[in-house]
């Protein structure tokens, strides 16, 4: 890679800022579709750094995008701000410590993602301005990742249909390029309409909705015996038809989330799951209506940028933690289990080495790592255009996310400089693309490829709209 420490100068040079937006953010945490106030930060960052900015991406009003350059290709780097619920804690402290009774807190570290994001970007755009290059970056804030599929309605709405390569990163407790599998979702809620009655008086004019929710997750789970080994299928009660139990319930709502290993299975899975939703209805003589709520597609690796981005890696190194750094991960790791620590290695193929506290290594490209798989809206990006993401540690080894303890080492000196090393290696990698043409025309046809073998179908039907929760005064 040609003259890249130039362009670490540039992340360097404005690493106070963005750090401070970091913990802004954390400090107002927001989720799904209410990231109004994040937005907003991110928004006066775009204008503080000379982006063009467009609001209301994709009709959602806490999307966002900035982009700098006028000519040639369009590299995008991905960021987001949204937060958890039921995750408030104080950073910077190794025991549960809720600011706010219920409140919600950045349990997979998006304050540092969305914050790293636009670092890079801006790195980008300075480097081009300072060299005269002629490309164009952009930077998108996506709200809503956690559940709410932003990212599929972006595509499905064109945001990204003249991007030529897409970058991203997330924290992690370990450093390397992520490995590109997730499991495609969709979240589809099962509303049963009944008929009430008095549950004691005339118990047989009642055609109960919370019977068919019942029977619903009774017929899912003789399913389980028979569908593939990595599909996954979970539930919630969103409405269980009231608090009185002697009433029979007229009304019940059950999401279900069914994850498969690609479009292809999901499609299959979700329509006999559909099939189990008729046959309760039929049952319980109740009437049945399901609606999507979001769904997003699985990863699509792309072994031209995967090559690309593990160069930036090892030209880097690993996140230069320090003694501090690692006093207070020792503290986390005691809370935390032996099956806990073990998982971080298992992932990246390592044996477990108990004195690791923070990882102090670039995980190889081609590791046999093992493990859970989740979902992210980034899939759907990386079916619309060629896309990488990099895993860069923050937080103490063994760290499981969407936990206390993410949220408590999200604004620490160690979440801070791994922030800067993502924005390092995006920036990097964005910088090798824009210089060699050939590298990221070889990205675009292996991207292709993969079209031709299973073109892409949104899982989120025309005609659903996201569920964006308005602004409230105050």
């Amino acid at each position: 890679m040609k003259n890249i420490n130039p362009l670490w100068d540039h992340v360097d040079a404005k690493r106070e800022a963005f750090t401070a937006l970091a913990d802004r953010v954390f400090d107002m945490p927001e989720t799904l579709y209410q990231e109004y106030r994040s937005v907003a930060e991110h928004r006066r960052m775009l204008e503080a750094q000379g982006f063009r900015i467009t609001e209301n991406v994709a009709g959602i009003p806490t999307a966002v995008m900035g982009e700098a350059g006028d000519e040639g290709p369009v590299i995008a780097i991905l960021g987001e701000f949204d937060a958890l619920p039921g995750l408030s804690q104080a950073g910077g402290v190794a025991a549960p410590t809720p600011l706010e009774a219920g409140g919600a807190g950045h349990g997979c570290g998006h304050n540092i993602l969305g914050a790293g994001a636009l670092l890079a970007a801006t790195a980008v755009k300075d480097w081009l301005a300072a060299n005269a290059i002629k490309a164009r970056v952009r930077y998108y804030g996506c709200p809503a990742e956690e559940g709410g599929a932003a990212k599929a309605f972006m595509v499905r709405e064109g945001a990204f249909k003249d991007v030529d390569a897409a970058i991203s990163w997330h924290p992690s407790t370990f450093t390397g390029v992520n490995e590109a599998k997730s499991l495609a979702n969709t979240r589809i809620d099962f509303t049963f309409f009944g008929k009430a009655a008095h549950a004691a008086g005339a118990p047989e004019l009642g055609r109960s909705a919370l019977d068919a929710c019942e029977l619903m997750n009774i017929g899912v789970n003789y399913m389980r015996e028979h569908m593939p080994d990595d599909a996954r299928i979970h539930y919630a009660y969103i409405d269980a038809g009231g608090v009185a139990a002697n009433v029979v319930q007229a009304r019940a709502t059950i999401r279900h989330l069914i994850r498969a290993r690609d479009l292809a299975g999901l499609h299959s899975l979700a329509a006999r799951v559909r099939k189990i939703a008729d046959g309760a209805a039929l049952m319980t003589e109740t009437r049945v209506e399901a609606k999507v709520y979001s769904g997003v597609s699985n990863l699509l690796g792309n072994r031209p940028l995967e090559e690309t981005m593990q160069t930036a890696l090892e030209a880097l190194g690993p996140v230069p933690f320090d003694d501090a750094d690692i006093a207070f991960a020792e503290a986390i790791r005691e809370t935390l289990t032996p099956e806990e620590i073990a998982a971080s290695f298992r992932r990246i193929g390592r044996k477990t080495p108990t004195d690791l506290p923070l990882c102090d290594f670039v995980a190889p490209l081609d590791r046999p790592g093992s493990g859970g798989e989740g979902s992210t809206d980034v899939g759907d990006v990386s079916w619309a255009t060629p896309t990488v993401q990099a895993r860069i540690a923050t937080c103490a080894v063994g760290t499981p996310f969407h936990t206390w303890q993410t949220v408590a080492q999200g604004k620490t000196p160690a979440a801070h400089k791994g922030m800067v090393h993502a924005a390092k290696v995006m920036a990097a990698t964005a910088a090798a693309l824009i210089q060699d043409p050939a590298r990221l025309a070889a990205a675009k046809r292996t991207h292709a490829e993969h079209l031709t073998a299973m073109p892409y179908q949104c899982p989120i039907p025309e005609g659903t709209e996201p569920p964006i929760v308005k602004a409230t005064a105050g």
